[in-house]
Parts: structure tokens; C-alpha cells; sequence
């Protein structure tokens, strides 16, 4: 009797096929990449810098967060929830309140953390901040183009920052007490 030979499948190309849909995999996947925080440093700058004029006391905001995620707002304990008001507040005060800032183009925010501050809190304080400037921003906008400041062209856009610079000195962490 005669013996049949199996059948075999031709695997000679399976490899290239197995090559190409992992090319094909690797090119057309997108992968995720983490933002961060925007935030736009000044470019590096090897001269000394001038002398800076000094800045009175109340056009600073003094924003410290200590190690347990309390705030400290300009000397008084504050809920997160109220720091973005306060901030608009102290931002556009135009010099009516004594306390608070003379104008936008004066005001400074400092923000200190302690080396205990949670990465949660440090990202909402930031978040609140940001929040303040850009419901300003948008005010002004609506107020001067009737559109909020994310539609405006880019001229009118930079009057708008112009007019509420984004101002936060992020001093480096330290131990508060």
C-alpha cells in the first residue's frame, strides 16, 4: 500500500507577513503623551539680571500651602474652594481695597509649598490660580469683543494677557512650619 505524504502549508512568507503587520502596528499607533503643567519660562539668560524696583507689600498675593494641604492666604487660613475669588479679587482690585492690590499690571502671586505639600493640592492651587485669570480674561473679553478670551484672534488675545498678565513667582519648596 502506498503511503500518502501529509499536506504541508507553505510557511515561507509567514514571517514577512507577521513583518509588515508589525510595522503597520507600530507606525499607525498613536501614543499618549502627559502635557504637564503649561507654563512658560523665561528664556535663560547668562547677564545678570537688573535691579527690579521694589514691589509694594499689597501687591503681593502670599499664597503658602503647608506639608498637612493648608492653605495660608495673605496671613489668614483659607478653604481651596475660595482662593480663585480672592485671587480675582486681589488681581482686579484697581487700588479700591487697601489691602489688595493697586492693578493688574502690579500684582505678583507668590506661591510657596512646603516639601510636604501632596502633588494633589499643589495641582489644585495651580488649577485655582489659573481658573482666576482666565474667568478675568474672559470677562474682559466679553466686556471689549463680546467673545470669551479662547475665540479671540491672536491681536486681540494679547491685549486681553496684556491687560491681566499671568503673574504666579513660585518660590522653590522649604520646611514651613
Amino acid at each position: 500500500m502506498a503511503r500518502r505524504a501529509a499536506p504541508e502549508i507553505n510557511a515561507g512568507s509567514m514571517a514577512d507577513i507577521a513583518f509588515l503587520l508589525l510595522i503597520f502596528f507600530l507606525v499607525t499607533t498613536t501614543m499618549d503623551v502627559d502635557s504637564g503643567i503649561s507654563r512658560k519660562l523665561p528664556p535663560y539668560d547668562e547677564r545678570e539680571p537688573p535691579e527690579m524696583p521694589p514691589i509694594k507689600e499689597r501687591n503681593i498675593l502670599r499664597v503658602l500651602v503647608n506639608s498637612q494641604d493648608l492653605l495660608l492666604v495673605d496671613d489668614q487660613y483659607m478653604k481651596l474652594e475660595d482662593l480663585k475669588e480672592y485671587a480675582k479679587r486681589h488681581i482686579a482690585n484697581f487700588g479700591k481695597e487697601e489691602n489688595l492690590s493697586e492693578s493688574p499690571e502690579k500684582h505678583v502671586i507668590s506661591l510657596q509649598n512646603d516639601r510636604g505639600t501632596s502633588y494633589e493640592m499643589y495641582i489644585a492651587v495651580q488649577n485655582e490660580l489659573t481658573a482666576a485669570y482666565n474667568e478675568l480674561r474672559d470677562e474682559e473679553a466679553l466686556k471689549r469683543f463680546g467673545r470669551k478670551f479662547n475665540l479671540l484672534d491672536e491681536a486681540s488675545a494679547k491685549e486681553i494677557a496684556d491687560y491681566y498678565p499671568l503673574k504666579i513667582s513660585e518660590a522653590e519648596p522649604v520646611k514651613l512650619k
